[in-house]
């Protein structure tokens, strides 16, 4: 687990000093993605530099250090990620003459590159990467990212710089970069509160979509201009297709079985490391799951990590410690409090480094850095829902969009006009004095809001359009932001989508493009880079994924409930009462907080928006329903707060890992307890 970060000038002369320099400034910037070890190779005569950082994970000797080189030394290579298959990968090599140095991943790659090319080899990686591989004979880069995209790689031109890194802050930390931000990127990100591939906040630059290449003629600049466009080495949406069209001709006994087999062996190949390796535990299905499967292969206590908030509701740390005990884990919990979380708010800007509002960064960012100072290596559940039908608003959202759907068209757009004929406070003001003689399912807060998106949802002639509305943060952004548009997602671009029977399955598709990759994924990627510690995630095997989808929706739904399957694994190991009950996330109490200890870092961050890209009146206006109590808007607004953190601390010093040691350590709180 590493960082990368690199260019190619077509400047007409180039030296020595300016390419370690610039490069330097890049790797400089992500120091808290590789702390044990940097590295920088420049070529002046082909205007190529290539950096990396370096967190040692497997061959922690100098044999490990990046940038490396093929044996022959036509190739120069910057990794990030594992790839877990590297041993079995290796003895094919040995077998076919290749020697060599030391025992990393890395080095493998590089001689599976000179054997079979980089595509097919690429092809045949089973792990979480992104890399950059420099053929000096033909003067070509290629890029490339995992499947699923688990590890992040942005690229774009600055004039005649064609630039690569991990993140945005080192993009941003070469000295020719300029970019303006892109309004249709925010659009996107104040609808779904991150910033869908292959978008990024700047204009001109770009994430490498999961799954593809990209390659680059460098002994040209108009050409090299012209031809870098990803191309895919494997496709999640065919792998989905295929699925449905060939389901599995098993018993649902059988398929549990292969599953069990199937999960058994990615756990088993991502727990090789030669650090100390741990797993975080929700006592979740999937997390749980999990770590029974480590703890089935380990002769010792697996250890486990878990946080918890004073706020019974969204307490979990409760249910971790009872799953925890059962599997006989090393177990350590931490319960968080607002302060806790206080301290941790003014790191997410530079930890991510373009806006990002799923507001349980904040507690993955705490239990990761409560995880490192234990172990290098944590695995996590992440994938499950996605990819097993977890979500419960895929039934929700089913059965609306099945109501809404059967209504003639001309009947659902006057509803819609009806609905949109009285503004939101006027619905929330009616529905409060009418709270006596309603039902409770309609006398909640937010009732304008939800009327409004209903009339929205109407309007809608797809299930796709229909679902990003039902799951939209702002449900107009344009309003927002003097009426920029938004550009294509799978949502709304039909030649994005998978050709898939049902509801559920389509729902689940556009998430493992959007959901998944873009803020979960990048949620964990990044909280636990910050604190340099690698995470994990079986259930995200490019395998479990291609099983899954050949298995029948009526395999993963039972009893109106998903990830039968998965709960027929960890019933092996765990009795079904200890994590049979409804779906909480990874939330924190947001709405409280932002009324009580939050209020006035909101209030200060807010003052900024007259200066800002938002336009000040609706944010206001919401910000007073919730200060009121008429509505609990704090995932709006944390949309918003978190934009204007991020924007506000662009250009201050201090790269993410030092902001983040900055932060009181947690064995100095007395809600920290280790060995329960």
């Amino acid at each position: 687990m590493c960082g990368l970060a690199g260019f190619i000038t077509f400047a007409a002369e180039t030296r020595t000093d300016d390419l370690v320099f610039a490069t330097g400034q890049m790797t400089d910037a992500m120091s808290h993605r590789g702390p044990d070890d940097s590295g920088v190779w420049v070529d002046p005569a082909a205007g190529i530099a290539l950096g990396h950082r370096r967190l040692s994970i497997i061959d922690l000797s100098a044999e490990g250090h990046q940038p490396m080189a093929s044996a022959d030394g036509r190739l120069m290579m910057v990794f990030n990620g594992e790839i877990y298959n590297f041993a079995e990968i290796r003895r094919e090599l040995d077998a076919l003459g290749h020697r060599f140095r030391g025992h990393s991943d890395t080095e493998v790659m590089l001689a599976a590159f000179r054997e079979w090319g980089v595509e097919v080899a690429t092809k045949r990686f089973n792990g979480m990467f992104a890399f950059a591989v420099w053929d000096k004979e033909t003067r070509k880069l290629t890029l490339s990212r995992d499947r699923m995209g688990k590890k992040p790689l942005y690229y774009g031109w600055c004039g005649n710089h064609f630039l690569f890194a991990s993140d945005l802050n080192s993009v941003s930390a070469h000295p020719r970069f300029s970019a303006d931000l892109d309004e249709g990127a925010l659009a996107l990100y104040l609808r779904h509160g991150y910033i869908p591939a292959p978008y990024s906040i700047y204009r001109g630059f770009a994430k490498l979509p999961p799954g593809t290449l990209l390659s680059l003629d460098a002994s040209n600049f108009s050409r090299a201009r012209a031809g870098a466009q990803p191309e895919p080495y494997w496709c999640a949406r065919a792998a989905a297709e295929y699925g449905c069209a060939n389901p599995l001709d098993v018993t649902p006994d059988e398929a549990v079985d292969e599953l069990a087999g199937l999960l058994a062996d990615a756990v088993g190949i991502r727990m090789i490391a030669d650090v100390p390796l741990g797993a975080f535990l929700s006592g979740g299905i999937d997390s749980s799951l999990v770590v029974a499967l480590m703890q089935a292969r380990h002769s010792r206590p697996v250890k486990t990590f878990s946080i918890g908030f004073g706020e019974k509701q969204f307490n979990e740390a409760v249910h971790a410690r009872h799953v925890a005990e059962h599997l006989g884990t090393d177990h350590t919990e931490w319960y968080v409090t607002p302060a806790d979380a206080l301290n941790a708010i003014p790191l997410m800007p530079a930890i991510f480094d373009e806006p990002f509002a799923d507001s349980s960064q904040i507690p993955t960012f705490l239990v990761s850095q409560l995880a490192r100072r234990h172990v290098t290596v944590s695995l996590s559940g992440d994938g499950g829902d996605e990819l097993f039908a977890g979500y419960s608003a895929y039934f929700t959202n089913r059965r609306s969009w099945g109501r809404y759907s059967s209504v003639p068209w001309p009947l659902r757009m006057a509803g819609s006009q009806m609905l949109l004929t009285l503004k939101t406070d006027a619905w929330d003001a009616l529905f409060t004095r009418l709270g006596p003689v309603m039902p409770s399912s309609l006398s909640r807060s937010n009732a304008g809001t939800r009327l409004h998106r209903l009339a929205r949802v109407l309007k809608q002639r797809t299930a796709e359009t229909a679902y990003r509305n039902l799951m939209s943060v702002w449900d107009e952004p344009g309003l927002l932001l003097n009426g920029a548009g938004e550009p294509p997602t799978p949502f709304t671009d039909r030649t994005r989508r998978a050709s898939l029977p049902g509801f559920v399955e389509r729902m689940m598709y556009l998430d493992t493009m959007t959901y998944l990759p873009d803020d979960i994924l990048v949620k964990v990627d990044r909280a636990s880079m910050a604190v340099s510690l690698e995470s994990r995630c079986p259930l995200l095997d490019y395998r479990v994924y291609e099983f899954a989808w050949r298995l029948p929706v009526t395999m993963k739904i039972r009893d109106g409930r998903g990830k039968w399957p998965l709960r027929a694994i960890l019933y092996r190991h765990v009795p079904p009462a200890l994590v049979d009950r409804p779906k909480s996330g990874f939330a924190i109490p947001l709405g409280e907080w932002l009324r009580g200890p939050l209020r006035p870092w909101a209030e200060e961050l807010l003052s900024h928006l007259r200066g800002s890209m938002l336009s000040e009146a609706p944010v206001m206006h919401a910000w007073k329903k919730h200060q009121e109590g008429v509505a609990d808007l704090n995932e709006s607004l944390w949309t918003v707060l978190m934009f204007l953190a991020w924007s506000t601390s662009r250009g201050r010093p201090g790269t993410p890992r030092e902001r983040v040691h900055s932060v009181t350590t947690i064995e100095n709180h007395a809600e920290y307890r280790a060995g329960r």
